[in-house]
């Protein structure tokens, strides 16, 4: 397969995904290895595909329906899991975690976590890494992007996050 052809059938399956897939996958498919897929997907995001990098592999951009909102949330690295739970358990969406740095200005990573296996497959990656969560940086300060379905599962997880006293008010 020429590599042309190859990138093509990449995007047919991001297309196809509702999930993320992986570099890993995605060369185990296509016959390459993962590096060839990077670059892959370096060079479809260069030629305008809105592409984006989870830590569970890669997503096409889609438009979000229902609610989207920010909110912001403070709690130490042992609150993240409860944090995490409490959005998706009302069937929302944490879309990213933005957090203020002092010299780089807004830093964002994309999470895309819908489900309970999404945020037990998150902590599992965070806890075999030696990176820190971004929220680290700031004291435990952060922004989430939330996709909800409704305004009511928004305001079930806003008022999940402020019982646990990690919403940030006012």
């Amino acid at each position: 397969m020429r590599a042309e052809e190859r990138r093509k059938a990449v995007l047919e399956i991001l297309q196809a995904s509702p999930q993320p897939v992986s570099a890993g996958i995605l060369a185990g498919r296509m016959a390459v290895s993962r590096q060839i897929i990077v670059g892959d997907i370096a060079l479809l995001r260069a030629a305008g595909e809105e592409i984006s990098a989870t830590p569970r592999g890669y997503v096409i951009l889609r438009a979000d329906t229902g609610v989207i909102r920010q909110v912001a949330c403070r709690h130490s690295a042992a609150g993240m899991e409860e944090e995490l739970n409490a959005i998706v358990d009302q069937g929302c969406t944490v879309v990213d975690v933005i957090v203020e740095h002092p010299i780089y200005g807004q830093l964002t990573g994309p999470l895309r976590l819908s489900s309970r296996y999404d945020v037990r497959q998150f902590l599992k990656r965070c806890s075999a890494s030696e990176a820190r969560p971004l929220s680290d940086l700031t004291g435990g300060i952060h922004l989430h992007t939330l996709s909800c379905p409704d305004g009511e599962a928004c305001r079930r997880a806003m008022e999940d996050l402020r019982r646990l006293g990690i919403l940030l008010e006012g």
